[in-house]
């Protein structure tokens, strides 16, 4: 009888082995891929001055950051808090070390963040995030967009996953510019928040939302039409250059659209693209490209990817500009979610190659030699030290191995070792 609930804290994830072997798969894989764009990876603390945390945080932000309870030897030390994204250490980063780093700054970020969010299924308080980012100073190309872009979809691609992913992209600088144009820039917030739940409710919602904050019927149907509006390149480029609005800042997000778009286009990604004006990414400090990853084939799972470009990352801590795009893998809710769904191959072998298995303590010191020179070679090997009888040894190697070599008195003499495989039940002598 357990003495404590040993259960594990809500909206924290803990997985068994052969589950964890495929997750550590799946972030490796996007730590590879992240290398193999040019991207260098960096850590930042898991705690910051609340302060800093809270710079640019806004809403209910400070109600979910977990604080750090100082203790009598840490009373004179400043207000500290778990970080809850990669963006906000990244700004004092940059801030801290801009003089020592090299710009355009190519920088991933794989580690844990905390949110005092309330648990939900597939929603975590501990979760992984694995994030990649391009730092500007002063100026960057709307190439690096493209690039960011590109990099988490070859990221995907490196699952083998049943279904191919499909990256949404819009550029926020052209709604901005259409509520310009049509003088509805006064209502500008509570539209990006209808434009961004729209997916979450039906049509008819969306309609008589922007009919409840004062649009017109004429305004409304235009704004519908608008989000509405998808698909690739040309067609969406020539349908909004028909409008033929002069407004400049709907024009220089239509020009960084359509570049983005063709950048990704001429790398043989256009079956993976599309653009969609229903992304605009619900965080404030978007102001260009901002896209969404979807699984097509799985809705109903949401978005998987997501991320954009901001103009000042640093605003809140510095006078220099480093403006920067950036995008981000929730790999924790990505693998509960794909998980869940059964669309995750089963592409890792959690078992070791070869279990040594001594009959008695004397053996113990052969096996030892035996299984360094095996490691040495490069196999997942183990020595099953134990008192218990050998039909039972031999019962507990065969979970974790899928060979078991037993060593007895008679091959440390001659060194003639016979490996069992535990999978087809053939022996064969150990080369």
């Amino acid at each position: 009888m357990k003495k404590f609930n040993t259960s594990k804290i809500s909206g924290a994830e803990e997985l068994l082995p052969e589950k964890q072997a495929l997750f550590e798969q799946l972030k490796n894989k996007i730590d590879e891929t992240y290398k193999k764009h040019g991207f260098l990876s960096v850590e930042t603390p898991h705690l910051e001055h609340t302060e800093i945390l809270l710079a640019k945080a806004g809403g209910d932000t400070e109600k979910q950051i977990y604080k750090v309870v100082k203790t009598a030897e840490s009373a004179d030390e400043s207000d500290q808090a778990l970080r809850f994204d990669h963006t906000v250490p990244l700004a004092r980063y940059v801030v801290e070390y801009e003089s020592k780093l090299t710009f355009p700054f190519k920088v991933s970020q794989i580690g844990v963040d905390f949110r005092g969010e309330r648990a939900q299924k597939g929603r975590f308080r501990e979760f992984y995030q694995c994030d990649v980012d391009v730092i500007g100073r002063n100026n960057l190309s709307i190439a690096y967009d493209a690039d960011v872009i590109a990099t988490l979809l070859d990221a995907f691609s490196t699952f083998n996953l049943d279904t191919p992913v499909l990256a949404r992209i819009s550029n926020r600088k052209i709604l901005t510019g259409l509520l310009e144009a049509f003088n509805l820039e006064n209502k500008s917030k509570d539209i990006y928040d209808i434009i961004d739940h729209s997916e979450k409710v039906p049509p008819e919602k969306t309609k008589s939302s922007f009919i409840e904050i004062g649009l017109s019927e004429e305004d409304t149907n235009m704004l519908i039409d608008f989000i509405n509006t998808n698909g690739q390149r040309n067609f969406v480029i020539d349908k909004l250059t028909k409008l033929n609005l002069t407004n400049p800042t709907f024009l220089d997000g239509l020009t960084e659209l359509d570049r983005v778009m063709a950048l990704l286009e001429a790398q043989n990604l256009q079956n993976y693209i599309t653009v969609d004006f229903k992304i605009v990414r619900g965080l404030d400090y978007y102001t260009g490209t901002v896209f969404e990853f979807i699984l097509p084939e799985h809705k109903n799972i949401g978005s998987v990817c997501g991320g954009g470009r901001y103009e000042n990352l640093t605003k809140h801590f510095s006078d220099q500009s480093f403006p920067g795009v950036g995008g981000s893998i929730g790999l924790t809710r990505l693998f509960y979610v794909l998980n869940e769904n059964s669309l995750l191959k089963n592409q890792v072998d959690s078992l070791l190659e070869y279990a040594i298995i001594p009959i008695t303590e004397a053996e113990y010191d052969y096996s030892n030699i035996l299984a360094n020179n095996l490691r040495d070679k490069g196999f997942k090997t183990t020595v099953v030290y134990s008192d218990k009888k050998l039909g039972d040894k031999i019962t507990y190697a065969a979970k974790l191995a899928k060979n078991g070599i037993i060593i007895g008195d008679e091959e440390v003499k001659t060194n003639n070792l016979k490996v069992k495989n535990f999978l087809t039940g053939e022996t064969t002598n150990l080369e």
